[in-house]
């Protein structure tokens, strides 16, 4: 504080010993109304105060000058003020303070100098710092202002006037002088202070340029809720609640918090669930269209299964969402019914019977589980070409079990190139002479050796083909190690370089699923038939080596290929930059004459589906319904009174028959519209749902369809495991938890990571040369 500089310790020490018999008494009279800042005193105050604070302890502080200093340093009297309930007006407050509070020395001997010094007592209030006394006659003094030297009455005589008068002038702006100099400086305890009935909370403020944190009231219920999200989104046990080093953490944060046991974080961690559920709910709920359904099934120890369900859809605002929904165990995952039971039991929690469109999985199903999913897939909307939207296989899988194949097959040649790299990267000074030998070859690689983690297959692509660019390196690497003989030959390379071409088509597609946002169906067709396209001219190649080598490979994607082609055509014909002359064009190309039975199927497909939509039975429901007005306000008439007064209704079945037909016909006609209509130009960036929400008005059955085909996922699983090869296993620690608490932990966490942070966009950041 500005009045508290003046004091120099030694003489400010020596004036409060002299005076504390005087004032302290008087200022621990008001004792009692500080009371309720003690907590924040501890909470705030010097290391060297962190003791309880009391009485006794402040009345100690007052006689240690360096303790006393430190802690009103520390305690903002400001804040002291406003939180007392007494008068908003600071200098009311401050002369209940104690006298340390008062004149400076400096003035103080001045001032004892012209006074009566044996008589009168000392000046005790805060307004002396900015007054003096003056005599202007005989017996009269003036109150004379030290900044703006105006004079004010104080006394006559033995009488005196008081300070009211005085502390009006300092404090509500009466001298301009200093009502600049506390509007430059907010810690002046005589700043201007508005006055309101309820005084406003001020924090304590520190020296330093940042503003402190506002002080915050320990809430327990807050924090089991913060700790059920920690555990929920970090993975960590519910077991960590009863560790002895948890609880001793935690226990020298607050003493006063109750951590619990197992049984009260599994009710807290289920109460977050079923907090999230309810807003994932709510969305679902308000979903326009239909939702799509991915599989993934995963293994455990305990010879159990446990089925991912993952909804994808789209809002009314046409964003598209992929939340995880459930989590059921299977006993016998290995059954023909595995799948179908986790999907009927993910239709019924969400009561989205109706709404199903397509289902995709990420594992091989017996033709019996097939016909189960299909069955079930058809019945439960019929719309939907009677269950041929059905992915048996997902594409990340399917590109994993690929090009594991093709690894395994140059295994041999995978392997010389494996241990090349770990020979140099192991030794610090051995790849300091391989970057040395590389800038004297001139290598203009700007790659990097890298050793692959054997679990994701993307990373030993980048090692090959970071090795097969530095290969000339490489083949001197004998130079520096004589020793080592097992640098790959040059056949070996060949190998390598073949391989990493192949696999580049690959790498790319899969790339393309571990994007933050949520790819729409009609990015995957071009990449689909361009892979399709390349291995049938490589497997007919003259030469050996490429053609032994892509034929498996083909065998392999021509089951994905001859799966999911349909699914994929149908969402590229929604994409106005292609609709059909993409699918004709890419045909011709990889089928040749056959091309046209193909395109044919296409084509019959997406005219039976628009079929289904432009046939929904909305007109004959307002006919026949049971009240007197439909939704679209038309008044019906009763069974009396038929067209031109004829009671019996004779001719109406007819009459509905005909609106069937005319308005199926006119929908269809949109279709035919939409697919004669001139293409988009290709732009780099063109988001697909954003055309189809613009149109809307100008196809409304069309874009329907639209809203469905384009969230079709071609994927069951997350952009962080498009990679991986092996199959997805429960760890032993949730294999233990209830299969209810396993789906509450699992689903928590994916709909906490995603709020806030949807992955909704859905621009087609990319160009298809053609």
């Amino acid at each position: 504080m500005e009045f508290l500089e003046h004091l120099h310790p030694t003489k400010r020490k020596a004036h409060l010993e002299q005076e504390h018999s005087k004032t302290f008494g008087h200022w621990l009279r008001n004792e009692v109304q500080y009371t309720n800042l003690l907590p924040r005193v501890q909470a705030q105050s010097h290391p060297h105060l962190r003791r309880n604070v009391s009485g006794s302890r402040i009345a100690g502080c007052i006689l240690d000058s360096i303790g006393f200093d430190r802690f009103f340093d520390d305690l903002n009297i400001t804040a002291l003020m406003e939180i007392t309930p007494m008068e908003i007006n600071p200098l009311v407050n401050i002369e209940m303070q104690p006298e340390y509070f008062h004149t400076p020395l400096d003035d103080m001997d001045m001032e004892m100098d012209t006074e009566q010094p044996t008589k009168r007592r000392k000046k005790k209030s805060i307004v002396w710092e900015f007054f003096t006394i003056v005599n202007v006659g005989e017996g009269v003094r003036k109150a004379c202002c030290k900044h703006c030297k105006q004079l004010f009455s104080y006394g006559k005589g033995s009488k005196v006037s008081g300070t009211s008068h005085l502390k009006r002038h300092i404090a509500k702006g009466g001298c301009p002088v200093a009502l600049r100099d506390q509007n430059h400086d907010p810690l002046n305890p005589l700043a201007v202070t508005p006055t309101v009935k309820t005084p406003k909370r001020r924090y304590r403020t520190t020296t330093s340029t940042t503003t402190a944190a506002p002080y915050t009231a320990f809430n327990p219920a807050t924090c089991r809720q913060e700790m059920a999200r920690m555990i929920i989104l970090h993975d960590y046990p519910l077991e960590m609640v009863e560790h002895p080093g948890f609880m001793a953490f935690v226990h020298n944060l607050n003493p006063g918090f109750e951590i619990g046991n197992f049984g009260r974080i599994q009710g807290d961690c289920g109460a977050t669930y079923l907090k999230e559920k309810e807003r994932i709910w709510n969305l679902i709920e308000g979903m326009p269209g239909n939702i799509s359904l991915t599989l993934d099934l995963w293994n455990s120890s305990h010879t159990t299964g446990y089925v991912f369900v993952t909804g994808q859809f789209i809002d009314s605002d046409w964003k598209m969402h992929r939340k995880l929904l459930n989590v059921v165990m299977e006993p016998y995952p290995d059954s023909d019914s595995a799948f179908s039971q986790a999907v009927s039991a993910c239709l019924s929690d969400w009561n989205i019977q109706g709404k199903l469109f397509s289902i995709t999985i990420s594992q091989r199903v017996s033709d019996s589980g097939l016909d189960s999913l299909r069955n079930l897939l058809s019945e439960k909307n019929p719309n939907v070409l009677n269950g041929q939207l059905l992915l048996t296989d997902c594409l990340a899988r399917s590109l994993t079990f690929i090009v594991q194949g093709a690894i395994n097959a140059g295994q041999e040649t995978v392997k010389k190139v494996r241990e090349c790299v770990k020979y140099v990267k192991t030794s610090e000074s051995l790849e300091e002479k391989f970057v040395a030998l590389k800038q004297q070859l001139q290598v203009m690689s700007t790659k990097s050796l890298s050793l692959d983690d054997q679990t994701q297959w993307n990373s030993t692509y980048e090692m090959l083909v970071s090795a097969s660019e530095l290969k000339e390196v490489f083949s001197c690497l004998d130079t520096l190690e004589p020793d080592y003989n097992k640098i790959p030959t040059h056949e070996d390379w060949k190998v390598i370089d073949n391989l990493c071409t192949y696999l580049k088509l690959f790498y790319n597609t899969a790339n393309l699923l571990t994007s933050s946002s949520i790819p729409t169906t009609n990015m995957f067709f071009h990449e689909a038939w361009k892979i399709q396209l390349e291995l049938a001219r490589a497997s007919t190649s003259e030469d050996d080596v490429i053609s032994n080598m892509t034929k498996p490979i083909q065998e392999n994607f021509d089951k994905y290929w001859n799966n999911c082609c349909l699914v994929l055509a149908i969402a590229v014909v929604m994409d106005p930059r292609f609709k059909m002359k993409l699918v004709e064009f890419s045909f011709t190309k990889i089928y040749g004459e056959q091309a046209v039975s193909y395109v044919k199927t296409v084509d019959e497909g997406i005219h039976e589906l628009f079929s289904k939509y432009s046939g929904l039975p909305l007109p004959l429901t307002l006919l026949n319904g049971d009240s007197g007005i439909g939704d679209s306000g038309v008044v019906k008439q009763e069974d009396g009174a038929g067209v031109g007064g004829l009671g019996n209704g004779v001719g109406l079945t007819d009459f509905d028959v005909f609106i069937m037909e005319s308005t199926s016909q006119q929908a269809k006609s949109e279709l035919d519209q939409y697919l004669e209509e001139s293409l988009l130009p290709r732009i780099h960036e063109f988001d697909v749902m954003g055309w189809w929400k613009l149109n809307k008005s100008k196809y409304p059955t069309l874009s329907k369809m639209a809203h469905d085909i384009l969230m079709i996922p071609v994927s069951s699983v997350g952009p962080e495991s498009v990679f991986e090869k092996g199959a997805k296993e429960m760890d032993r620690y949730r294999c233990e938890l209830s299969p209810e608490m396993v789906e509450a932990l699992f689903c928590a966490k994916d709909w906490m990571r995603c709020e806030g942070v949807e992955s909704m966009e859905s621009n087609v950041k990319m160009e298809f040369p053609i």
